[in-house]
């Protein structure tokens, strides 16, 4: 029997430092993730120094515990992937340095995976026969793309935000209904039981274009807030972004707190639906995946499934796992890049801001 292909995955973009051991990029080894979502939500959001210092505390550890927990050591490992972009740079830094230290050290050969690559290739951890083309819907706090995945290293970006991401027009919304951080995640919960047709929210839709712009709807969704607050008496702190007083009374009248955040999600919801199965339509694809942490909001993933199946679509989304930042796709995508014959030279930077392509 062959030896498996073993990739050793590193993540840390953002606020989880991961590390992860992916055989053949689908058969998942270990997955380690150390969060620092308690931290930030002291402050109502990630705080780019912080992160950056619980990273390097952090990562040793945690590349030790997938090592481990996967059975294996550096010595079976035949390369290593690293996130090298996009996200904040203090906290790319800490797991490039990490995995470039270890290839110098082991002679590993070095890849460098761009974490949307990441995110879809979380599809291919959640089913082994999942293989490109394909349409994949990215929507996470810092990105909403259309993205044809021609082939495995092979993308074309077919719509993009032109504004703010979906998780931005969740999470700005949830800090002004005072539901604290993260948001996403507590706005479905406030959702759950709500009329999602109680309030009509706008979508922006662009002549010859499936781009989304979600300003326009986040705007709309403060205004009709602060008319309401302000029938129920209130008043706006707009440092603290949501009402003084008695944070109730707004809900006193015919539309409940649940009705309001149900409506706003349904609204970004059927927005990225209507795009992403058009975008499938339009570029003649018969399969449809989503990826990206609000892949991990319930709604959507419903919504997606149910309209993809009226399309005639296949339709995958990955676990809820598998959603949010990890490095078991990093090394799922490593692997394929690997596969190709790319390698990166120690020389790899960091970089903030990196179109796919």
């Amino acid at each position: 029997m062959d030896k498996p292909c073993l990739i050793l995955g590193i993540e840390s973009s953002c606020d989880e430092t991961a590390a992860a051991v992916v055989a053949n990029g689908r058969e998942i080894r270990s997955n380690i993730i150390a969060t620092q979502a308690a931290v930030h939500q002291q402050y109502g959001g990630v705080v780019p120094e912080i992160a950056s210092r619980m990273h390097v505390e952090a990562i040793l550890p945690v590349i030790d515990q997938a090592l481990a927990q996967a059975g294996t050591t550096l010595t079976d490992i035949d390369a290593i992937a690293v996130t090298y972009g996009p996200g904040l740079v203090g906290a790319l830094l800490v797991g490039l340095s990490a995995a470039k230290g270890l290839s110098a050290a082991t002679g590993k050969p070095l890849v460098g995976v761009h974490h949307i690559a990441g995110h879809i290739a979380a599809n291919y951890l959640a089913d082994p026969a999942w293989e490109p083309p394909f349409l994949c819907l990215v929507v996470s706090g810092a990105h909403s793309h259309l993205v044809v995945v021609r082939d495995y290293e092979q993308f074309e970006v077919v719509a993009r935000t032109r504004d703010d991401a979906a998780g931005e027009a969740f999470d700005k919304i949830a800090r002004a209904l005072g539901l604290g951080y993260p948001g996403g995640p507590l706005l479905e919960q406030a959702a759950a039981g709500g009329n999602p047709q109680a309030v009509t929210f706008p979508r922006t839709h662009f002549q010859d274009s499936l781009d989304f712009s979600f300003s326009g709807l986040k705007t709309a969704a403060l205004n009709q807030l602060n008319r309401m607050r302000q029938a129920a008496g209130q008043s706006k702190d707009p440092a603290a972004g949501q009402s003084t007083g008695q944070p109730d009374a707004v809900w006193s009248g015919p539309i409940s707190q649940a009705d309001f955040a149900a409506s706003y999600q349904q609204a970004i919801v059927d927005y990225l639906t209507d795009h992403a199965i058009a975008a499938a339509q339009t570029q003649g694809l018969k399969r449809l995946a989503v990826a990206g942490g609000v892949s991990a909001n319930r709604c959507l993933r419903d919504t997606l499934q149910r309209r993809a199946q009226a399309a005639g679509l296949d339709f995958l989304c990955p676990p809820f796992e598998f959603c949010t930042d990890n490095a078991a796709m990093i090394a799922s995508a490593g692997y394929y890049a690997y596969q190709n014959g790319r390698r990166d030279g120690l020389d790899l930077n960091a970089t903030a801001t990196l179109e796919l392509a």
